[in-house]
């Protein structure tokens, strides 16, 4: 097999890796569920009001959140109070204290950089509700009492407070508070109740996501980003949930836990309830109508005394996926950033990345040094493989005449060329070996710079506002591809006229491809290719000169 089908291999090669990274990413195995018992209480008031085993053991149900009644969406307009923040814009429904809309100051929206992101929106029935289940107690669907319409974190407080309190039954008083904290995307949540009655009361609160199956407006459509709910326990690590197993009703995952936590993912957001760590929880996952999808977590309260108070908290997380920060909150956080099956090498890559980014101040300038890191770190390997691509161009008419002098003999054609390759030394596949090596580097960079919220909306210069996303005048993808066509130049030319054809053929093949990825993923193969032809030529014009004798012996 000669160098230029070696390249064609090479190819093929890369888009299959590509297309099983998409496929694995839809189909890794499911995790097997953990083995529950089946406990149902009797319905009371419209919501069913389970049996407490324990004080130590979560609610455990035919199937998870049975008891927490379905928010459908299309309801009634109803009073909304703003939540004002460093951090957020929030509106919170007074039916059910659910936080309808969550604004994020400080990131862009993807289609209109004039405009903040919403996480949180109506346009995707996405919201975070909470409530409680047991005899009377409020849900999602009951509308609450609030003191002030607006609430704005002033700036000498580090936190902000809101205090909404719903009726329950006779004697019990229940207040949802919402705590936002500055400089931070976690939002505190507690769920209280005074029992003023004179008999013990059990109760659950549950808090859960509500969303369509619809991936956000402005989603990447020639990759294959996920959105969707995730899981993670200490157990069974992090694992997604389709929403097509949700359809289906096949999704598997811990049903039970002391640990982990429950999210819903989107490209470069995410938004996770966070139980405190050693504390009993049941998750669940569901359908509804309308393919609407709700996904969250039970957590028992203890039984309450005639004349005391019980409460269950919980902290919820929704911002962007900034990997130094998750890994801080929350244990097994930070794999919501999803580098695919080659993490191993995407988290070295970004840690080094980000580095650089501190040290110079822009991200097309960081990945600009880092191929200058990657290329010197290949140099031996790829300086062998120049200077077997050089040998090679120069005994290209000894392999003619003897291609002439052979004909169809392919035996003793291909004997004769394995005498020349050994008299000349040289190793037909070392020309391909930088490229092959340099793959696994090639996708891990292309998901750093995919799912790492850091390069969103990132500027390098001139025209290239946003690295994460495509050139918007393609000046990129045509200087690679003068590149390439450089390179080609540079390289053995092929005796064989179709195979000659091809390698011209493949330069505009893979700068129409690139049109399409990240402008800072051509930036780094463009620097790559321009390392690449000054390296070449300047083995290339060495070989040339003390070799050239030697080789048209």
């Amino acid at each position: 097999m000669n160098t230029q089908r070696l390249i064609l291999f090479f190819v093929f090669s890369f888009s299959l890796l590509l297309l099983w990274d998409a496929w694995q990413k839809d189909h890794r195995p499911a995790v097997p569920a953990i083995a529950q018992s089946a406990k149902q209480g009797p319905a009371q008031g419209g919501v069913p009001s389970p049996s407490v085993p324990s004080e130590a053991m979560p609610l455990v149900q035919q199937k998870p959140g049975d008891a927490i009644p379905p928010a459908m969406p299309g309801r009634a307009k109803h009073e909304i109070l703003t939540v004002k923040t460093d951090e957020f814009i929030a509106d919170i429904d007074l039916q059910g204290g659910d936080i309808v809309r969550l604004e994020l100051l400080k990131q862009k929206d993807t289609l209109d950089e004039n405009s903040n992101f919403q996480l949180f929106t109506p346009a995707h029935h996405y919201a975070a509700q909470s409530g409680l289940i047991g005899p009377g107690l409020p849900t999602h669907k009951t509308l609450y009492q609030a003191g002030a319409r607006e609430y704005v974190l002033s700036p000498v407080e580090d936190k902000l407070q809101v205090r909404l309190e719903a009726p329950g039954p006779a004697g019990v008083k229940t207040v949802k508070t919402l705590t936002f904290h500055r400089a931070s995307y976690v939002i505190d949540i507690t769920q209280e109740i005074f029992n003023g009655t004179a008999a013990p009361l059990a109760a659950h609160a549950y808090f859960q996501f509500l969303r369509d199956g619809a991936p956000p407006a402005g989603d990447p459509k020639m990759v294959n980003t996920y959105t969707g709910p995730a899981i993670y326990t200490a157990e069974e690590k992090f694992e997604k949930l389709s929403f097509k197993d949700l359809d289906n009703d096949k999704a598997k995952y811990p049903k039970t836990a002391d640990n982990g936590w429950i999210a819903m993912l989107q490209h470069y957001f995410v938004a996770a309830w966070l139980p405190k760590e050693g504390s009993p929880r049941e998750y669940y996952a569901k359908e509804l109508a309308d393919k609407l999808y709700s996904v969250g977590v039970i957590l028992p309260i203890p039984a309450i005394a005639p004349n005391a108070s019980g409460s269950a908290s919980i902290s919820l997380y929704a911002g962007p996926q900034e990997q130094a920060a998750l890994k801080d909150i929350a244990p097994g956080l930070n794999l919501t950033v999803d580098y695919g099956w080659l993490t191993v090498i995407a988290a070295p890559i970004f840690w080094l990345l980000q580095f650089l980014h501190k040290w110079v101040g822009n991200w097309g300038v960081a990945i600009i040094l880092l191929t200058v890191m990657i290329k010197a770190v290949f140099f031996p390997l790829s300086a062998a493989s120049y200077k077997s691509m050089a040998k090679m161009k120069l005994v290209t008419p000894r392999m003619t005449k003897l291609r002439e002098q052979y004909g169809n003999d392919r035996a003793r054609l291909n004997q004769a060329m394995m005498e020349l390759y050994k008299t000349e030394k040289i190793n037909p596949l070392g020309g391909c070996l930088p490229i092959v090596v340099q793959i696994p580097v090639f996708i891990s960079l292309y998901w750093v710079l995919l799912a790492s919220v850091e390069l969103r909306h990132a500027p390098f210069y001139l025209w290239i506002h946003d690295l994460s996303a495509q050139d918007p005048y393609y000046v990129l993808p045509l200087l690679m591809m003068a590149s390439m066509l450089i390179q080609t130049k540079l390289n053995p030319t092929p005796p064989d006229p179709i195979q000659a054809k091809v390698m011209m053929i493949m330069p505009f093949a893979f700068g129409v491809m690139f049109f399409f990825f990240p402008a800072g993923l051509v930036l780094y193969w463009l620097v790559n290719n321009i390392l690449s032809i000054a390296q070449q030529w300047q083995i290339t014009r060495m070989i040339g000169g003390g070799d050239k004798g030697h080789a048209r012996r």
